[in-house]
């Protein structure tokens, strides 16, 4: 475990706190309302510690990036944080200007306010140094109005974003203890002392899927990589399977398809260690059809694996002793296209294995199938959980090791 200062070390009486977290929800495509609170009860845990330990808690996150669908307001998240707490959390549609710095000043011990979406200050996101986040107007402005900095987001700390990394520069940090506790849990799976240990890679995040199963096989952290998803379609592809045009226009328009040299090598370099789709279910005029790699190319949409697929992965997932989840077998929002995905992650509850899940959409997908109380352990974080298992040094982590109180 990383020996970093926390929540166990600083008094926190009657001091303001600013604490940052992960409350990016997924949201109702249409409604925009908040369709899995799982990420906010998690650090509701550490918020009520430092309210009832008398501090003043002022909550920085995020909901989205600008120009995504799910960009919004705090609003409706300090609502919910205010339901689970059982007692009223203040919001003010302001960062760092005077109606922000005003709010603040207001709170009294064990009280707590969000600020609005962090990322709606241009400058959170820049590319920049920790020492120059640190000059921000997010950072020259709040600091003078707090004691300590509290970092709870492991989601959010493979981030050198303003408000990862700035504050610890200049002002007492500690980790919360959502991120204390990501960080000794991974730590064990990080070094794969138990065999077999299986890697299940879905979703659509292609950029991660290569390097990952390069790192972990290569590492001898896993001992098998299971895919499904939009990347079992690209592993499949990046092996000369004709997948259809529709489904490799999709491969182009996403430009997934340039990392196609480096998925060949990766099966000549771990050959039989990566495991790939066998069959699957296509969307025929709305409806569910399954077609076996005998029946590619296809003319309409691969959205889920088959059942010969999830029983092969099924039988393996019972020799595992540690389990890696992150993404979904296919698209799992349409029922008719959620068997895959429902097979494979009961496999993964029923295991005896210690099994870890991250990533927004891979728990939604967990909590629709009613599955959450059977993973050993959930993570809040998806490409976070991924870098750090990959050796990755997450800089929101970094930052808290400089510390000294």
């Amino acid at each position: 475990m990383i020996n970093l200062i926390t929540m166990d070390d600083f008094d926190f009486e009657n001091k303001t706190v600013l604490i940052r977290v992960d409350f990016n929800s997924p949201l109702d495509s249409e409604t925009k309302i908040i369709t899995d609170d799982t990420r906010i009860r998690r650090h509701a845990k550490t918020i009520k510690e430092l309210m009832d330990k008398g501090g003043k808690v002022v909550i920085i996150a995020h909901q989205g990036r600008p120009g995504s669908h799910d960009f919004s307001t705090l609003q409706q998240h300090s609502k919910v944080l205010g339901k689970i707490l059982g007692k009223p959390v203040s919001y003010v549609s302001d960062i760092f200007g005077e109606a922000a710095k005003s709010e603040i000043k207001k709170l009294k011990r064990g009280e707590a306010l969000v600020i609005e979406n962090i990322r709606m200050f241009l400058g959170e996101m820049k590319k920049l140094t920790a020492d120059e986040h640190a000059k921000s107007e997010l950072v020259k402005n709040l600091v003078p109005l707090a004691d300590v900095y509290v970092n709870d987001g492991f989601a959010v700390s493979h981030r050198a974003h303003a408000s990862i990394v700035g504050f610890p520069v200049v002002l007492h940090s500690v980790v919360g203890r959502v991120l204390e506790r990501e960080l000794k849990v991974l730590d064990k799976v990080k070094r794969g002392e138990e065999k077999p240990c299986i890697y299940v890679i879905g979703g659509a995040k292609a950029d991660d899927a290569e390097s990952i199963s390069d790192y972990v096989i290569g590492h001898g952290t896993a001992d098998y990589v299971l895919t499904g998803g939009v990347i079992g379609q690209l592993f499949l592809f990046a092996q000369g399977v004709d997948i259809g045009d529709i489904n490799v226009r999709f491969l182009e328009k996403k430009k997934f398809t340039q990392y196609i040299p480096k998925i060949k090598e990766l099966f000549k370099k771990y050959d039989g260690k990566i495991l790939l789709p066998e069959d699957f279910g296509i969307d025929v005029n709305g409806k569910r059809k399954d077609i076996t790699l005998n029946d590619l190319p296809t003319s309409y949409s691969m959205f889920d694996i088959g059942l010969k697929t999830a029983k092969k992965y099924t039988e393996l997932l019972k020799t595992a002793k540690i389990i890696v989840l992150s993404g979904p077998m296919g698209v799992y929002e349409r029922e008719e296209f959620i068997l895959g995905t429902k097979r494979v992650f009961e496999a993964v509850a029923n295991s005896d294995a210690f099994s870890v899940v991250g990533g927004g959409n891979t728990l939604e997908a967990v909590k629709k199938l009613g599955l959450s109380d059977k993973i050993s352990y959930i993570s809040t974080g998806g490409g976070a959980l991924m870098e750090f298992l990959t050796g990755k040094i997450l800089p929101g982590v970094k930052a808290l090791e400089k510390q000294h109180l």
